[in-house]
């Protein structure tokens, strides 16, 4: 075989060899190398169909990728996956949905069968221009829709909208039919006013059938950089149950913030002496769930949200004050550190206080901005000076008509200056913001990496700023690999790495087959993560994994809807399919 792993024998185990398959070359100018071999967890070989195959041995299992396109597995640097999982069988979504219409027949639909004391919740990851009539619904039609039951309707931490059964569940007087709050606080404090899931089982339930639907598109790890509403260790102990078992679908890095103002510094304080940074959660996986550092939120106050109907926020001095103290304690442990900045003008802010910090700590660490939408040439460079990394998503793909009308078309068309950062050699990664100020679908953010379009069309960022389809698909794989600090083992098919990979519905490599617009249908028909076959559609049922327990609640719009729906139809990944 090919470039062999050199640590492979002749006689080494074979488990897996995937062949007539077009694996995603490791370089742009790559050869198209047709099969690769898996022993245990790792690639062994990579090469062609008949010399891999002379390894096949009595037990290995053969799949015919039929000339489809393998890729390594996706990688979303940052997805609020564990909150994600907590409450996906609870939510509706309208990820994907293309009419107002039909987002609204599903409230109806949905609210007929939701019991009394639960809401019927669509918590983000849609936009008013994916819908044919390019808007928000009002109040009145979701009164309409559910007469009721309370309907709580979240867009992008930027607007609530409550029907009169909603606003009066909340002991909110209803204005004009029912309730209207607009801002990031004010969408957090309606957001805790939900109920949660009633049993451990049904948090556990509802987290595998979001890593199973993260599967269906090729994800086979995510950095969770932290979310609200989560608290640590308590909110984790699905992951931690999912990621000790076998069938792992979802390996998960994650970040720890505090969830309330005022207690950083002593949630921190208290980390940096009694949590182990890097280690294994899982205790008998590899790289199954680890704790990797602290963000995105090191301090509430100096944090810029990223409502992009709202003007841009200045940060106060005393912010900066609180952000330097948390900083200190942080850097003196050693600690990676991740930290949310939309606007230049915050991480200007931002970087004044880590330049120095770090230099006083000695701080040698992994450290990183979140999000950098308006990031400038001149923050570019001194992230370059410091060390620090990008980690970049599609929230504009859900928001840029907004960003365009408030921020105007020149800054919008110098958003995300992907190759600018890709240039000055900082270490990149591409994600989503999933779930609530985005979608989940990575092929959205790979088409917003390749165009700078939304998701209703429109052109945003500066198509001579973007990034070759090669190159967004390898900062999406090895590239997020870097934050969580495992590019040596993650991102590449080639011997050595981590059996992680996806075979794609359609040739996202081939702009011939596939054209820009038709990027964000792509899904995968067999998902594998560490040797294991995690997911698998039409013509490779066979492959697939025990079908998921029953979906919990009974009354979830799960059971009814599945996840993401590509023309509006139905996407089961369990017992109900």
């Amino acid at each position: 075989m090919t470039d062999a792993h050199p640590g492979t024998s002749d006689t080494a185990e074979i488990d897996l060899i995937v062949h007539h398959a077009k694996l995603a070359p490791t370089r742009q100018d790559g050869p198209q190398l047709t099969a690769l071999a898996v022993s245990g967890e790792h690639v062994v070989a990579v090469g062609g169909d008949e010399e891999v195959l002379r390894g096949r041995q009595r037990t290995t299992r053969v799949i015919d990728a039929g000339g489809r396109r393998l890729i390594p597995g996706l990688n979303d640097s940052h997805l609020h996956a564990i909150r994600g999982g907590l409450f996906y069988t609870l939510e509706l979504r309208w990820d994907g949905v293309r009419t107002l219409k039909r987002a609204l027949e599903m409230i109806a639909e949905q609210a007929k069968r939701t019991p009394d004391g639960q809401w019927v919740r669509v918590i983000g990851g849609w936009s008013p221009f994916q819908f044919a009539e390019r808007r928000m619904p009002t109040i009145a039609e979701l009164n309409e829709a559910a007469p009721n039951t309370p309907v709580f309707i979240l867009f992008a931490y930027s607007r609530v909208l409550l029907n009169h059964a909603g606003a009066e569940a909340i002991g909110q007087a209803p204005e004009n039919g029912g309730y209207i709050a607009d801002g990031t606080p004010a969408a957090y404090a309606l957001l805790a006013k939900l109920p949660a899931h009633t049993s451990k089982e049904e948090r556990l339930v509802s987290t595998r059938y979001f890593w199973r639907e993260l599967n269906r598109f090729g994800l086979t790890s995510v950095v969770d950089a932290g979310a609200s509403g989560v608290a640590y260790p308590d909110d984790y102990s699905a992951v931690a149950t999912l990621a000790g078992r076998p069938g792992l679908g979802v390996r998960v890095s994650h970040f720890l913030f505090a969830q309330s103002p005022g207690t950083e510094k002593a949630s921190w304080e208290h980390w940096a002496a009694e949590e182990q940074r890097a280690v294994n959660q899982a205790w008998d996986r590899l790289n199954g769930f680890v704790l990797r550092g602290a963000g995105e939120i090191l301090v509430w106050s100096a944090s810029d949200f990223e409502d992009f109907r709202a003007p841009r926020p200045e940060l106060p001095e005393s912010a900066l004050a609180e952000l330097e103290e948390v900083t200190r304690v942080i850097a003196a442990s050693q600690w990676p550190i991740r930290v949310h900045a939309t606007y230049d003008e915050t991480i200007t802010r931002i970087l004044d206080v880590f330049e120095r910090v770090f230099a006083e700590t000695g701080y040698t660490a992994r450290w990183a901005i979140d999000h950098a939408e308006t990031i400038g040439a001149s923050n570019i460079a001194r992230m370059k000076a410091l060390g620090g990394g990008i980690a970049v998503q599609d929230r504009l793909a859900f928001a840029g008509e907004y960003f365009l009308e408030h921020q105007g078309p020149q800054a919008a068309e110098h958003v995300q200056p992907l190759r600018q950062i890709v240039e000055a050699g900082i270490p990149l990664g591409g994600g989503t913001d999933a779930t609530r100020v985005a979608g989940y679908n990575p092929w959205i953010s790979l088409y917003w990496l390749v165009t700078g379009k939304t998701v209703g069309g429109a052109q945003i960022a500066a198509p001579a700023g973007r990034l070759s389809r090669w190159e967004a698909l390898r900062i999406y794989t090895a590239g997020s690999a870097w934050f969580s600090g495992e590019e040596n083992v993650k991102g590449l098919l080639a011997p050595g790495q981590l059996a992680d990979f996806a075979l794609l519905t359609d040739d996202y490599l081939d702009p011939r087959a596939v054209p820009d617009e038709q990027i964000p249908a792509i899904e995968s028909v067999l998902t594998v993560t560490g040797g294991e076959v995690v997911y698998a559609a039409a013509p490779f049922q066979r492959w697939a994994p025990e079908p998921l327990p029953p979906v919990s609640p009974s009354w979830s719009p799960v059971a009814e809807y599945g996840g993401y729906q590509q023309g509006d139809g139905p996407h089961l990944t369990g017992e109900a399919a």
